[in-house]
């Protein structure tokens, strides 16, 4: 059932309910001119309140899934990102499964302790991770793109005092800035994150698409 929501071709929905990435996109699309009169909304502001199950395999394919889904539901452009840290000393973990690590209603802080507890031996030289992310659009015509951007970095020793990022960013450390991402300004992260890559070469394309 489509929801009755007034269509403008310059609304684009992001689907999450996470307000941080709705402000990291906002920040980021003020360098593409073209798209500076689109109005991006969060999936409340489009009227859906439930959550969408993401039981992907990778990545792609739960990014897919919800943008498709809330392309469906509002029959408006859609985005949606899958995104997770992969962390060598754990084989990988916890990959596309880092929302839902240790539980969705665990708090992140215990899931942060928990990693560090993990690696408290690990030696610097292998504490290595990988932030992934992908973002997805689904045009109302049925046709769809995919993005991606990496950011790499290391498990920091400790918890950071820093109080702009969210998710795993106050335990990655990225030896470049000499900081973890949660001491990072807005306008630093958006430089260097892999949500931020992954926008911006979605942005690029939208920039083409939507002249």
């Amino acid at each position: 059932m489509t929801i009755a929501y007034q269509k403008s071709p310059q609304t684009i929905v992001f689907a999450t309910h996470n307000e941080n990435k709705i402000k990291e996109i906002k920040k980021i699309v003020k360098n593409f001119p073209n798209l500076e009169n689109i109005n991006f909304i969060s999936m409340a502001e489009a009227g859906i309140g439930e959550d969408i199950v993401e039981d992907g395999k990778t990545y792609e394919e739960n990014a897919l899934l919800k943008a498709k889904y809330v392309c469906e539901k509002t029959g408006m452009i859609a985005l949606a990102d899958d995104s997770g840290v992969e962390i060598e000393a754990l084989h990988g973990m916890p990959g596309i499964f880092s929302a839902r690590f240790l539980g969705e209603q665990t708090p992140q802080e215990v899931k942060n302790a928990y990693i560090l507890d993990k690696l408290e031996d690990v030696p610097y030289d292998e504490r290595n991770i990988k932030y992934v992310c992908c973002i997805a659009a689904a045009f109302p015509d049925g046709s769809t793109k995919t993005t991606f951007g990496k950011l790499y970095g290391k498990i920091a020793e400790r918890i950071s005092d820093g109080k702009s990022g969210f998710a795993y960013d106050s335990i990655v450390y990225l030896p470049v800035y000499r900081k973890t991402i949660s001491e990072m300004s807005m306008e630093e992260k958006c430089k260097v994150s892999h949500r931020g890559k992954a926008l911006r070469n979605m942005l690029k394309f939208l920039d083409e698409k939507l002249k």
